[in-house]
């Protein structure tokens, strides 16, 4: 069985920024607005939409986080190389890995 995910993220540079808008967010406001105006990433025009994707295929601290926090709570903020992320697990599953074929 693999292990994939679907989450929603923001990457800022600076950590107080990243600490100001957790607070926002937990405090309501809408996290997809908040990525479209700070984050620094490509998928900030999506509203910090990553897509659905495998365990390993990101950077390891971002894959920690997001196979084992709570799902649908914020999370952050996480530093990596790319900045601090504020992250959002949408869900996650458990698919089964296709079996070899076998030549007859």
């Amino acid at each position: 069985m693999a292990k994939t995910a679907a989450a929603l993220h923001i990457i800022v540079k600076e950590e107080k920024l990243a600490l100001d808008l957790l607070e926002q967010i937990k405090n309501g406001a809408d996290f997809g607005k908040l990525a479209k105006k700070h984050s620094i990433c490509p998928s900030g025009k999506r509203g910090g939409d990553l897509g659905e994707f495998r365990q390993g295929q990101m950077v390891p601290a971002f894959d920690k986080v997001v196979f084992s926090c709570p799902v649908l709570e914020p999370t952050g903020p996480l530093h990596t190389q790319f900045g601090y992320h504020i992250i959002k697990v949408l869900y996650r599953k458990l698919i089964a890995r296709p079996s070899p074929r076998r030549r007859p």
